[in-house]
Formats: structure tokens, C-alpha cells, sequence
């Protein structure tokens, strides 16, 4: 039976990392300029000399690349937070991780005018970062309790909403347009340079988060338990929590305020593979990567010419799924 089952989530792996493929040609193949798949494949191997290739590497490769790398980190961020929090409404969102991160952006594109967009992921990272030891500072008394953390991010992420929205009016009126479209979500006009500064922070912690997925699968049989198995709880959770903004920050750096990623994404995962989070990161970081690609292709194509910031899909898909889960919550008590 546990052969059938290994079986089974390694198909499911298979399957999925087989569709994002798929749906990345896809997507790169279909927009305002549609080029046929043949022309696509080529490209990706160096060999087609048509004009399209200039379309297809350096402009929409980016695109996509950019999309899976920030859509994998959400999720992971996203995973590792509710196992954290043993809570699945808990995503980056909620903790004001990527408030944080937000008001740090924000005010270095307002401060420092002809910023380099190397700086924007660290900038992110440290924001979120602060906004996360704040936090974890104040939810402290005697240990992290779950249930404090989400209370004093839920006000936390509230007053970072506000510092955001203070720095956008204070700011120069000449920057208003661009960091609106930024805080909206959008992975429009991404460049090679994004992906540049971007997969280092996936390539580190999504591996380093599936091999600390032990610790997250004892932290959900409750702390008592976890203690008795001989877990560092504190310590772990510092550790996961520092992953996760790591993952939350890099990706709101460069893509903006994408919600709900962070929250849809795991519940998928758990209903595929079960609960074991050494499946639930890396299945999530597929379902992730895919649900921004799909919502970045429905920004590019519903609407053209206009290009729709993918953040306001995710989040048109995404609040109706919180809403959904909470009154399942309520109704289940």
C-alpha cells in the first residue's frame, strides 16, 4: 500500500511538472503576436532564425520564467506559514510579510529616484524581514504562540497598508502610475535582468524548505507532541519563518502585492498528496508557478491590447476561495 502510494505522488509530480511545461510553451507561443508552436520550440533551442525569436526570448521568456519563479515562492512562503501557524487561512498576507515588504519598495522607488532593480529583491527581503521580527517580538511571551502571531500580523499588515498608501501620496506625482502597477501585481515588461536578481532566492530556499519539511510535519501534531519528539520549536519556527520571508519578500520585490497564491496553492497541494509537507512544498511550488502563469497569459489575452496586472485574477480567484473557507471553518465548529 505505502509502495502504491509513493507511486501514486511521484505520477502526480510527473504530471504536474509536465503540464507547467506544456502551459509555459503555451503561453509563449500565444499573445498580441501569435507565433506557431513549431517556431516556439526552435527558439528555445537556439535554432530558429525566423523574427519571431526576438519575441519569444527576450521578451516573453522572461515573462514566463518570471511568473513560475514568483509564483513557486508565494506558494512555498504560503505552505510553510500555515504549517507554521497550523492554520489554513495563514499565507504571507496575513503575518504583514508582504506589507512590509511593500512599505520597503515603496519608499526606496520614492527616495531614490534611477534605482537599480538589483536592489528592489534585498530591499523587499529586509522589509519583510522587519515587519516579520516585529512580529515575532511581539507575539513573544514565554514561546510564539500561532494564534498571537496571526492576530498582531493581521494589524501589523493593516499599518503597513497605511505607511504604503502615506509614501504614494508623498511621493513625486511622476512615480504614482508605476508604483500603483506595481502594488496591483504585475510581472509586465520583465526583463532578463529580474530573473537575474530573482532565481538565486528560489534556487536556495525552496530546496532548503523541503529539507526542513520534517519540522513542519511534526510542529502539526501540536507542540506538546513536537517537544516530546525532541523538536527545537522555537528555533524551527525562526528558522521556517525566516524561509518563508525570504521566498515572500524576494518574489513581492519584483512582481508586487500578488495575493492569494500564498493561500490557494497549498490547500491544492494537500487535497493531491496528503499532508506530508516534504510533498506539499514542491507540489505547491508547481500549483503556484502555474496559477501565476495562467493568470498573467488571462491578463495578456482577455483584455488586449490592455495588459491586466495578473494580481487582479489572482485575487478575483483567491478572495472567494478565503470567503469559502472560512464559512467551511465556521460551519465545521
Amino acid at each position: 500500500m505505502h509502495k502504491g502510494k509513493t507511486q501514486k505522488n511521484v505520477l502526480i509530480i510527473a504530471g504536474l511538472s509536465l503540464t507547467m511545461l506544456a502551459l509555459a510553451i503555451v503561453c509563449l507561443s500565444i499573445g498580441g503576436t501569435s507565433i506557431p508552436f513549431r517556431e516556439t520550440l526552435l527558439s528555445l533551442v537556439g535554432k530558429n532564425q525566423e523574427a519571431s525569436d526576438l519575441i519569444i526570448i527576450q521578451f516573453r521568456l522572461p515573462r514566463i520564467l518570471a511568473a513560475l519563479l514568483i509564483g513557486a515562492a508565494l506558494a512555498v512562503a504560503g505552505a510553510i506559514l500555515q504549517g507554521i501557524i497550523r492554520n489554513p487561512l495563514a499565507s504571507p498576507d496575513l503575518l504583514g510579510v508582504t506589507g512590509g515588504a511593500s512599505v520597503a519598495v515603496v519608499a526606496f522607488m520614492t527616495l531614490f529616484t534611477g534605482y537599480s532593480i538589483h536592489w528592489v529583491p534585498a530591499i523587499a527581503v529586509v522589509g519583510a524581514f522587519l515587519t516579520a521580527a516585529i512580529n515575532y517580538a511581539l507575539a513573544w511571551k514565554k514561546g510564539i504562540s500561532p494564534f498571537r502571531l496571526v492576530l498582531i500580523g493581521i494589524g501589523i499588515s493593516t499599518a503597513m497598508g497605511a505607511m504604503t498608501m502615506f509614501l504614494l501620496i508623498s511621493g513625486p506625482a511622476y512615480l504614482a502610475a508605476q508604483v500603483l502597477n506595481w502594488m496591483t501585481g504585475s510581472i509586465y515588461g520583465t526583463n532578463w535582468t529580474y530573473i537575474e536578481v530573482l532565481w538565486p532566492w528560489v534556487a536556495v530556499f525552496i530546496p532548503l524548505s523541503i529539507l526542513y519539511s520534517k519540522e513542519l510535519n511534526v510542529q502539526s501534531l501540536g507542540e506538546a507532541t513536537a517537544v516530546g519528539l525532541g523538536s527545537r520549536l522555537q528555533l524551527s519556527r525562526m528558522v521556517l519563518l525566516f524561509y518563508s520571508v525570504a521566498l515572500a519578500g524576494a518574489a513581492v520585490g519584483v512582481a508586487g502585492m500578488i495575493s492569494f497564491i500564498g493561500l490557494l496553492a497549498p490547500h491544492m497541494a494537500r487535497k493531491l498528496v496528503g499532508h506530508s509537507y516534504k510533498l506539499v512544498i514542491p507540489v505547491s511550488a508547481l500549483l503556484g508557478a502555474m496559477i501565476l502563469l495562467l493568470a498573467d497569459l488571462a491578463g495578456r489575452m482577455l483584455f488586449l491590447p490592455l495588459d491586466i496586472p495578473a494580481g487582479v485574477f489572482t485575487a478575483g480567484i483567491g478572495a472567494p476561495f478565503f470567503m469559502y473557507l472560512l464559512f467551511r471553518r465556521k460551519a465545521a465548529r
